[in-house]
């Protein structure tokens, strides 16, 4: 027994001795940014300017901290100061909050998570997005929930999660999605793809299919999205979904410009989608201009300006777009990093 119980006491000592190891290997402890950005914006109406939506307006600020607690366990957290809290909780603000466990090509994170549906204007960071489709202005893309992912290749994740549905709400909670999303990288093409089933009450389900695409050429991209939403005893294709096209050409390390076209149309004569209402017919065109005055650090400072008008139908009136819309922008961007802890 003593001999047993030695044994055991030696292979804990191995195991907490690796992990200090492991521990004092890791690069990164904590790491704090703050991100922001102020806008002036005009916003027309059929040629009549909307004082309530125009003007000088802090669009987005947050804080995001990372690091890790060992190497193989780390944390992510982006809390956004901007946003509005009709809970009245914290946690409403918060983006994510969630804890990853790495083991070999496997990833299982847990906590309030982004929920995984496939596109790039669904990827891209808030910050960097002045006007954007009637889909992505809609749809409640942070939930709690737990997700597996796993290293196909070095190329190639798969990503497994379930989490509240995104029209989960107070007086209703126990609603979920079931998520599938691949994501790769093979050469100049970058697809980001996804099927999700998502209750939109309990025991009702829309199905999304969202294929998102990068084409990356010297210093022009072209993301391209589909994606199609359909109940049951709906068609599935076209009748209830959105595109979005993004033509962007990075002139050189200073200079930004890019071209943008999005379409949301639902014409399925159901309630299920929650996000781009029956009866509507939506185009968005637009450009913009994008300034960097740090040469070698774009994220830390950046000065953009934008025009978009859209055209057609939408059932929505809450919506910031509606028909005979122009939406001008103007504005600034900053990244600033707070603290950086390292391990030595």
């Amino acid at each position: 027994m003593k001999k047993y119980f030695a044994t055991l006491l030696l292979a804990g000592a191995m195991t907490v001795g690796a992990m200090a190891q492991e521990a004092a290997q890791e690069q990164q402890l904590l790491n704090v940014d703050v991100a922001a950005r102020f806008d002036w914006q005009n916003v027309s109406y059929d040629g009549h300017t909307d004082n309530s939506l125009s003007g000088f307006r802090a669009n987005y600020v947050a804080l995001r901290v990372d690091g890790s607690i060992i190497p193989s366990l780390t944390y992510s957290w982006r809390q956004r100061l901007s946003r509005g809290t009709p809970e009245g909780s914290f946690l409403t603000q918060t983006d994510w909050l969630n804890l990853s466990w790495k083991t070999g090509p496997l990833t299982l994170s847990g906590g309030k998570q982004i929920v995984a549906i496939g596109g790039y204007e669904y990827d891209r960071t808030p910050i960097d997005l002045t006007t954007y489709s009637l889909f992505i202005y809609n749809i409640d893309c942070f939930k709690i929930g737990v997700s597996a992912q796993y290293a196909l290749s070095q190329n190639d994740n798969l990503l497994f999660q379930i989490s509240q549905s995104p029209g989960s709400h107070p007086g209703m909670r126990n609603i979920y999605s079931y998520n599938l999303l691949w994501s790769a990288n093979h050469g100049c093409w970058h697809p980001i793809w996804s099927a999700n089933m998502l209750e939109y009450t309990k025991g009702h389900y829309i199905s999304y299919l969202a294929l998102g695409n990068r084409f990356n050429f010297g210093p022009v991209y072209l993301e391209a999205d589909f994606i199609n939403r359909a109940a049951s005893r709906q068609t599935f294709l076209f009748k209830d979904c959105t595109v979005a096209m993004d033509l962007g050409w990075d002139i050189n390390s200073r200079w930004k410009v890019f071209g943008k076209w999005n379409y949301d149309v639902n014409h399925s004569g159901r309630a299920a989608d929650i996000t781009v209402l029956d009866g509507t017919e939506l185009n968005m065109a637009g450009a913009g201009v994008e300034f960097f005055p740090l040469r070698n650090s774009r994220r830390s400072l950046r000065l953009h300006a934008n025009c978009f008008y859209a055209w057609g139908t939408n059932t929505n009136t809450g919506d910031l777009m509606q028909s005979k819309t122009l939406f001008v922008s103007a504005g600034l961007t900053w990244d600033m990093n707070l603290l950086a802890l390292k391990r030595k």
